[in-house]
């Protein structure tokens, strides 16, 4: 059994911003393997975000972001549940991260449900004319496959994050939710750009 020193406990929590009963629960489970114990801690967040997911969430804020040389802007808003939360640095650095994220990604929509239903169909219509010819039973799952790539590419949730590509914004949001104790969500945004 490894034994886990409060260095360890201290260097995961850096590297995951969890508690220190939490990384070292996982440190625990994992034998010592930090990538295991950053998996078990992103799992749980996961797991705990779900929970507070049917919260309602009317607090919050609007977060401004220009991009130097100001050719590019955004706005967007991040809601919680209490003004309290709303005040916090930590909400108010996770709104500002995804302000210069949806700078630079330029996604087109919050999450995957808001896409609408024509475009969808129009983008399954082509990603199965780009497989057509093989096996009717791999047809669906290469579908699927460049539809989880489409939605990565336009809804805001499913990008990578421009910070740290191992995470997407919406895993990015589950694990404030876990940290913070509250429904944290995406109302909403807008992004300008000149010359667009």
């Amino acid at each position: 059994m490894v034994e886990i020193t409060a260095k360890m406990v201290g260097e995961l929590r850096e590297r995951t911003g969890a508690g220190p009963l939490d990384c070292k629960r996982a440190l625990g489970e994992s034998g010592g393997d930090f990538e295991k114990a950053v998996e078990i801690l992103r799992k749980k967040g996961v797991a705990s975000a779900a929970k507070k997911a049917d919260r309602t969430a009317t607090e919050g804020i609007i977060e401004a972001y220009i991009h130097t040389g100001g050719r590019v802007g955004v706005l967007v808003k991040l809601n919680c549940e209490t003004d309290f939360v709303a005040k916090n640095d930590q909400f108010k650095a996770l709104a500002k991260d995804i302000a210069m994220h949806i700078a630079a990604t330029a996604p087109v929509y919050v999450q995957s449900s808001d896409v609408p239903a024509d475009v969808v169909a129009k983008e399954e219509s082509i990603a199965a004319e780009q497989v057509a010819g093989k096996p009717a039973h791999a047809i669906a799952a290469i579908v699927k496959g460049k539809m989880e790539k489409y939605y990565a590419s336009v809804c805001l949730l499913n990008q990578p994050f421009v910070k740290n590509p191992d995470v997407t914004v919406g895993e990015l949001i589950s694990s404030f939710v876990a940290k913070i104790g509250e429904n944290i969500h995406v109302g909403g945004f807008e992004r300008f750009q000149i010359n667009a």
